[in-house]
C-alpha cells in the first residue's frame, strides 16, 4: 500500500482545498467519480443528492462488500495557513472527510490492480454527513437496492488516539441525534400584575428542570443518555410577562428503545405541566442521527483485519462509546457491519479536536486506513 501513498496524499490534498456542504458537494462528487473512472469503476452519480457510488466486479462469485466515506467539509474558516488550504473562505475539511476519502480511493486503487479476488467492491460516498441527512438521503434514493451489498464498513479518524490504531465494539458506538422545540403558550400580561397572566416563562422553567428526570427517573442506568435543553426563548420585555416560550435542545442515545422512550416521556412531561398550569404545550421532536450500532459479527471481521494489517498491539474491541453521533448508523439499520476509529495522532498537530479551525487529517495514516479497508474485502471475498 505504500506504493499509493504519493497517490493518496495528492487526493487527499486536493479534496482539502475544495471543501462543500449541505448537498452541495458537486466539484467533490465530480471529483471522486473522475478518480474512479480512470481506475476502472462502473460510477454512478447524483445519489440521494450528489452521492457516488463506484464499483468493481470480479469473476462469478455474488458476495459483495462496501466502505462508505463522506463528501462534505464543515463551515469553518481554516486557521492555518497550509498549502493545500481550503480556496473556499469559510468553510473547510476540519472533521477529516479528505482523508477519509482518500483512503477509500486507495483502496480502490489497490483492489482494482489485484485480480485474485472474486465478487463485487462498491465504494459510497455520501453527501451532507455533518447534519445526518446525507445517509438517509441515499437510502431513500434506492441505494441499497441499485447497489447491493452483503455488508459494508466505515472509518473515523480520532484524534487523541496514537497513529495507526484502530479502535472498536460491539453494540452502540456513537450516538443518535434527535432535535425537540417545546413551544409553550400562556397569556402575557403586566409585569406588575403577574396574576392576570399564565406565565409561560415559569411553565418553561419547570419544564427545563422536569426533563432532567428522564435520564435520572425513566432510562435504565445501564443504558447511556442525554437530554440537553440549550436555547430558552420569550417573546417579553423587561416589564411585560410573555405570552410564548420556545424550548430547543437534543437528546442522546445508543438504542433505538430508549430514543423512543426519551420522546415519550417528554412529550408526557411537558402536556402534563402545561395543563396543570392552564398553558398549551406542542413538543416538535425530530430523529436527526440514528445510533450507530456494531454487529458482533462485524466486529469480529473489523478486529481480525486490523490485527492483520496493525498487530494485536494496536487494536482494541472495546472502545469507550461516544455520544456524538454519525449517520453511518442508518446504512447499519440496514446492513450488518462495523465502525471503527483509527488514530490521527497523539501528538501535536494531529491531536487537534474535531471541528477546530486548525485541525489537519494525518497524512501518514493513509496508508494503513486503506490496507485495513482492503484486508476487510480480501477477508470476506476470499
Amino acid at each position: 500500500m505504500n506504493q499509493l501513498h504519493p497517490s493518496m496524499t495528492a487526493w487527499r490534498h486536493a479534496l482539502h482545498q475544495i471543501p462543500e456542504t449541505d448537498f452541495n458537494e458537486h466539484q467533490t462528487a465530480a471529483y471522486i467519480a473522475a478518480v474512479c473512472t480512470e481506475l476502472g469503476y462502473q460510477v454512478a452519480t447524483g445519489i440521494g443528492g450528489t452521492g457516488v457510488v463506484a464499483s468493481i466486479t470480479q469473476g462469478s462469485s455474488t458476495k459483495s462488500i462496501g466502505f462508505r466515506a463522506e463528501l462534505d467539509g464543515l463551515l469553518i474558516t481554516e486557521a492555518v495557513a497550509r498549502p493545500y488550504a481550503s480556496r473556499t473562505p469559510g468553510r473547510m475539511h476540519a472533521c477529516g472527510h479528505d482523508g477519509h476519502m482518500a483512503m477509500l480511493l486507495g483502496a480502490a486503487a489497490q483492489m482494482a490492480s489485484d485480480a485474485s479476488w472474486c465478487g463485487t467492491v462498491r465504494f459510497f460516498f455520501q453527501p451532507d454527513e455533518e447534519h445526518g441527512h446525507g445517509a438517509h438521503a441515499m437510502i431513500a434514493d434506492g441505494v441499497l437496492t441499485r447497489f447491493p451489498v452483503d455488508c459494508i464498513y466505515g472509518m473515523h479518524n480520532m484524534p487523541g488516539l496514537a497513529a495507526g490504531n484502530l479502535a472498536t465494539r460491539v453494540g452502540g458506538i456513537m450516538a443518535s441525534e434527535d432535535n425537540f422545540v417545546i413551544d409553550i403558550t400562556g397569556i402575557g400580561g403586566h409585569a406588575a400584575s403577574p396574576h392576570t397572566t399564565i406565565d409561560p416563562l415559569v411553565i418553561g422553567a419547570e419544564v427545563v428542570l422536569a426533563l432532567q428526570t428522564i435520564v435520572a427517573r425513566s432510562v435504565p442506568p445501564s443504558e447511556p443518555a442525554v437530554v440537553s435543553c440549550t436555547e430558552f426563548i420569550t417573546d417579553g420585555i423587561r416589564n411585560a410577562i410573555p405570552s410564548h416560550v420556545t424550548i430547543k435542545g437534543d437528546t442522546r442515545s445508543y438504542s433505538p428503545q430508549v430514543q423512543a422512550l426519551l420522546e415519550r416521556r417528554m412529550r408526557e412531561l411537558v402536556a402534563g405541566i402545561c395543563a396543570a398550569y392552564g398553558a398549551t404545550g406542542v413538543v416538535s421532536y425530530t430523529h436527526e442521527f440514528s445510533p450507530t450500532i456494531n454487529s458482533s459479527a462485524g466486529v469480529a471481521a473489523a478486529v481480525q483485519a486490523a490485527h492483520a494489517v496493525v498487530g494485536p498491539a494496536r487494536v482494541t474491541d472495546t472502545v469507550a462509546p461516544l455520544l456524538g453521533s454519525e449517520d453511518f448508523g442508518a446504512f447499519l439499520a440496514t446492513v450488518p457491519g462495523n465502525f471503527i476509529f483509527i488514530g490521527n495522532g497523539d501528538t501535536a498537530p494531529y491531536n487537534t479536536p474535531l471541528h477546530n479551525s486548525s485541525y489537519d487529517f494525518n497524512d501518514a495514516i493513509l496508508p494503513t486506513g486503506a490496507a485495513y479497508l482492503c484486508r476487510l474485502a480480501y477477508d470476506y471475498l476470499h
